[in-house]
């Protein structure tokens, strides 16, 4: 049986992994969750928060090889930890989540994609620190397939966001082309364009590559059809 570790996106903590995490169980897995710096019950202040602190609080939550699974905006730190220690990684699951263009950063390829779902549904603080997405709006963007109980979960614990991590370019990749990767598309994503998700995993090889009929937020609205997908992709099925 695989073990993973679960990186969670933008405004987003360890939490959002609750329904997930026994999923994966009841295959016969093993499953961990961590916050970010500046996210969930950590309490590193954002503006401490960097690109570099998240690839290492990834690392110090990995003691042997296992896969690496990422959500979202976490494309960019699991990367990044992948770059620095590859041999610590298995394998790295992109879930509907930035794989990174060295060069640019999040904040870049989000800008460059084909679609700005989010429109002005992100709401920079006044200090530029941070961001927050309008509370109206987080059920059409994260969550439209999932209960209502979800969605007022998810809304009591969603955090403002540091920007300065998703606005820090990615260097130069030299060790992560050699890790296992795989891209899982979330085909009703109202945050990051279905179409940008095949762009950004072209050069997965097409075994690699799968999708799930799922908002931006397959673990709250298809934990199952989450888990078991995760568990074919760790056991090479």
């Amino acid at each position: 049986m695989a073990e993973f570790l679960l990186i969670h996106g933008s405004c987003h903590g360890a939490w959002c992994w609750r329904d997930l995490i026994p999923a994966l169980a009841a295959l016969g897995h093993t499953a961990r969750a961590i916050d970010l710096p500046a996210h969930g019950a950590d309490t590193t202040p954002a503006t401490e928060a960097t690109l570099d602190l998240y690839a290492d609080r990834i690392l110090a939550a990995i003691d042997g090889p296992l896969t690496l699974v990422g959500h979202s905006a976490a494309g960019y730190p699991i990367t990044l930890a992948a770059e620095r220690a590859p041999e610590k990684i298995a394998r790295l699951v992109y879930l509907c989540a930035y794989v990174p263009v060295p060069g640019m950063s999040m904040i870049d390829m989000r800008r460059a994609g084909p679609r700005q779902l989010l429109g002005n549904a992100v709401r920079a603080a006044p200090d530029g620190v941070t961001y927050t997405v309008d509370p109206a709006r987080i059920r059409d963007h994260f969550y439209q397939d999932c209960s209502g109980e979800i969605v007022a979960y998810a809304a009591a614990h969603l955090c403002p966001e540091p920007i300065l991590p998703q606005s820090t370019p990615l260097p130069a990749l030299t060790r992560w082309p050699g890790v296992e990767k795989h891209y899982i598309r979330c085909e009703q994503d109202q945050t990051i364009p279905p179409e940008y998700q095949v762009t950004m995993a072209k050069d997965f090889p097409d075994a690699c590559v799968t999708s799930l009929p799922t908002s931006h937020s397959p673990f709250f609205s298809a934990p199952g059809l989450l888990a078991e997908r995760l568990g074919r992709i760790a056991s090479g099925g």
